[in-house]
Order: structure tokens, then sequence, then C-alpha cells
């Protein structure tokens, strides 16, 4: 065969289509193969020679050949599917002479072998960007509804009504209240009920992020901003939050540089991202949530007023569980249902004493202290009835840590330590003891955890790590 003035012997053609990644196959307008390489037919189990001369059909399977021969109508990037392998097929209807005489057909693989190695590869890839697609979509789209904020009590409900009036609006929200109140289902559900629900809810703690990351993570970063940055930049929270809403979680965490560089997001509704020299518009809706007073911040100059006003156009206080007890049995079912998700169980109740002990608990946890308790006795539960010896041991005794200073004698505290029907183990008694001396030292330092420290023998950072392991305030 010549091609221009060089002429190529016909086995040199054939060696090169049988290297080319391409299988190729070669019919008429009835359908007949005329041509088809060797590692075509190495796949699918036949000879060049069993092959040619027999109609498409009788040799590939779920083919078209056939019928892009007779209308000539090209059919590009098509599945086929072959020997139990989806492939990526291309058919050409062939001209000589302005004239249809037949068609080309041509899959991607080289050999069985590889063909299986690329398309295991290939799976692989589609699945784990199917998981990053609903990790994505999973991180940037609300959880909960107005229906999963659970109470009846006279506060929570009227709290409630106004999240619901207030969500259709654009205006910004800061949610207020202690830790495990529930602030980020609230504001989940004012996002959910509101014109921006199908676009993104983008969440970022502002406590958990270090200073000099917290700016490129709300605003992004230009290629070249720092070392190490993205080729080609990337977003920030604000960006990917376009036409929905951003949660700004711990906002009294906020240091104040970065307090002053939010305010001017939040007057001008644009940002630029570090290193960047152009400003982008964004129009998003925030709620911020937070569980300090910012007022008093404000007064001691910790917190900016401009942005705490800024922030602060729609209030809405969560009461604590201590103000909405009547509120806890509800509260504690629908945890308990969540749980026994969580750990294949099923028909898990409370008793009514143990009931009662989680009503009458002063809860410094709130929500989160609820669900760690029945996490707790579901893990320890053997049965299928939570009762007191399935419970923590300061909730058991609750009565001799009622929170009022602990003033009570060593005697009545050892005493409390076992009970006929609830037997208490040494590790729960070194636990008692523990927290008994901690709370007495409190109070002898008049509440001065520096002083109380020095009362226990014990570094101050271990002393605040054990009063968050017994839950003394």
């Amino acid at each position: 065969m010549k091609i221009g003035d060089v002429n190529l012997p016909t086995e040199w053609l054939e060696e090169i289509v049988n290297l080319v990644a391409e299988r190729i196959v070669v019919v008429n307008t009835k359908g007949i193969i005329l041509y088809i390489d060797k590692a075509y037919c190495d796949f699918l189990s036949t000879t060049m020679e069993r092959a040619i001369g027999k109609h498409i059909t009788e040799v590939i399977e779920h083919t078209r050949m056939h019928i892009v021969a007779n209308t000539g109508k090209a059919e590009l990037a098509a599945i086929q599917p072959i020997m139990g392998s989806e492939m990526i097929a291309n058919r050409y209807p062939l001209y000589a002479k302005g004239k249809l005489v037949g068609a080309v057909g041509t899959v991607m693989y080289q050999n069985p072998e590889e063909w299986r190695e690329y398309s295991n590869k290939m799976q692989a890839l589609v699945q784990e960007l199917n998981f990053y697609k609903i990790k994505y979509h999973s991180a940037m789209t609300s959880k909960y509804v107005f229906d999963d904020l659970i109470g009846d009590s006279l506060e929570f409900s009227s709290i409630k009504k106004l999240a619901e009036r207030i969500a259709s609006g654009d205006s910004a929200v800061l949610l207020s209240g202690e830790s495990g109140t529930g602030k980020e289902l609230f504001a989940h559900a004012i996002h959910h009920g509101s014109p921006r629900a199908g676009s993104p809810f983008v969440r970022i703690n502002c406590a958990s992020i270090p200073e000099h990351l917290l700016e490129s993570e709300l605003f992004g970063y230009d290629e070249g901003a720092f070392t190490g940055a993205k080729k080609g930049g990337r977003k920030g929270k604000f960006e990917l939050a376009e036409g929905g809403t951003i949660f700004l979680d711990e906002v009294g965490d906020m240091p104040l540089s970065m307090q002053s560089k939010l305010l001017r997001v939040l007057q001008e509704k644009e940002v630029e991202r570090v290193g960047g020299q152009k400003t982008i518009v964004v129009n998003v809706r925030v709620i911020a949530a937070t569980h300090r007073d910012l007022e008093a911040m404000v007064k001691e100059g910790a917190f900016r007023h401009d942005l705490y006003y800024r922030l602060n156009v729609i209030n809405l206080e969560i009461p604590p569980l201590r103000k909405r007890r009547e509120d806890i049995p509800f509260i504690a079912e629908a945890l308990l249902k969540k749980l026994e998700y969580k750990f294949h169980r099923k028909d898990i109740e409370i008793s009514p004493t143990v009931m009662e002990k989680l009503k009458h608990h002063k809860w410094p946890g709130n929500i989160r202290g609820v669900e760690n308790v029945l996490e707790r006795a579901i893990n320890v539960l053997d049965g299928q009835r939570i009762d007191i010896p399935h419970l923590p041991l300061y909730l058991r005794d609750d009565e001799l840590y009622s929170g009022a200073g602990f003033e009570i004698p060593i005697h009545a505290f050892i005493g409390g330590a076992k009970t006929e029907d609830c037997p208490v183990k040494l590790s729960d008694m070194l636990a008692m003891a523990e927290k008994y001396a901690i709370a007495n030292a409190i109070q002898r330092a008049g509440g001065n955890k520096q002083k109380a420290a020095v009362i226990l023998g014990i570094s101050k950072t271990s002393l605040y790590d054990k009063c968050k392991k017994h839950e003394i305030n």
C-alpha cells in the first residue's frame, strides 16, 4: 500500500492494527465480516479464519455494525456489552467514491487481561467518584428539618415557631445557648425551611480551625498564595455556599483579626481570596451560633460590636434542658430510636425510675449529655430495659451530686456508694472519690480552679480534663 511517496507492506499495516489500543472489525453492507484483527478474535475466543465471512451477529454479541452499514449513520462512544464487560464502541459508515460500501467498528482494549485490568481500574475510579459525590452532596445539604426539633414546652415551642417564621427571610440569624442544646439542628432546619433549601448548606466551626488557616478556609486562596497552595487555587466556604447558607458555628471563638474580615464580607457581600487580586461577589445567608455571651465579650473588647450587630439581626436563644424538663422524656425516646438503629437493636425501653432520673438531672451537657448516657446504657445492656445499674455513677447517685456545692459529709458519700439493688464496682468507687475530692477542692478555692489544682496537687490542665470527665461545671 502506497501512502504519499512511501510504500507500506501489507504485513506492516496488519501489525500496526494489532498494536493500537482499539480493536477493528470491517463489514460490508450486508453485515458480512470482511476483516477483523487477531487481538479482537482472541478476546472473542475465535480466529480470523472462523470469523471472516460470517454475519457480524454470529461473532459479536449486541453488535449494531450491520445497522450502521445499512443506514450510513455513525454511532459514536456507544456502550456495548461484550463477554460480560461494557465496551466503548465506535461505528463508522464506510464510503468508497461516494458510495456506502459497509462499516468499520472499533472497541477499546488490547487483550482480555489488559481489558480486565483496565475495567477494574475504571470501576474503582467510578466507585470512588460516586463515593465523593455522595459525600460532597451530604456534606453540603441540610440534614434536619423542624420536625426533628423535639419539645412541647412553652419556651421551646415559642423559639421553634419563631425559627419557622424567620426561615423564609434572608436576614442573618444568631443562635445562642449552652453547648448541646441543638443550635446546629436549628441552623439546618432554618436552611431547609428557606427558599435557599435547594442550594448548599455549608458549615464551618470557627473554634476548631487554627487562626492562620481560618482565612483561607472561609475565603479561599489563589494559586501561588503560599507554599503548598493547590494549583488553580481553591474556593472558600463562602464561595461554596453560593446561593445557599453558611453556618458559622462557635463564632464567638473567632480571632479579632478575622472578625474584621468577616464584617467586610457581610457588609460588601463579596470576598477576596488569600493572594487574590480581585473580589468575588457572593450571595449567601449567614447563620451564626455561639455558647458564649457575645454582649459581655463586646464590652470586654473581645468581640467587635459592629460584627455583633451584623450577626444579631435575629437572635434565637435555645433554652437548656433544665428549663424544659417536660421535654426530656420525648427527647430521650427520640434519641433511643436513633441509637437503636445505630447499634442494630430494637424494642429497648427506659424504665420509669430511669426516666425520673433523666428528668431531674441538671444536664450540663444538655441533649448531647442525654445521648451519651443512653449510648453508654445500650453498650452495657443485656436485655431490653434500661434500668438504674445501666446508668453512669453520677446519675445513679444524683442526689449526692445535686450541684449545690457538693457540701456532703464523707460518710454519706461513702455510704451512698452501694445499695442492695445497685452494687458499685471499685472503679466506680474511685471515680466517686475523685469527683468528690475535685468538687470539694473547687469549693474550698472559692471556684478558682487554679487554686483548686494546687490544693489537689495536679496541673490546671489535668483538673480541667477531670472536670470535663465528671461533668463538674
